[in-house]
């Protein structure tokens, strides 16, 4: 995966996390086991960016800033 697709796919993961724990929370979320498997894609994408040497937070903000 390209640098540019990594941290995408870490911030759209981060997203989707916030989103099913507010559902959890709410008691909306119909399959609690999504929120473990979206946890470890979470850690996957910032481990390989660690690997990297991406500074993820600081790409993201530089996309949405140039969005």
């Amino acid at each position: 995966m390209a640098d540019d697709l990594l941290v995408e796919f870490v911030g759209n993961t981060r997203e989707e996390l916030f989103n099913l724990r507010f559902q959890h929370a709410t008691g909306q979320l119909e399959n609690t086991a999504r929120l473990g498997q979206v946890k470890r894609d979470l850690a996957r994408g910032l481990t390989v960016a660690g690997q990297r040497g991406i500074d993820v937070d600081r790409e993201l903000r530089r996309q949405r800033a140039n969005a």
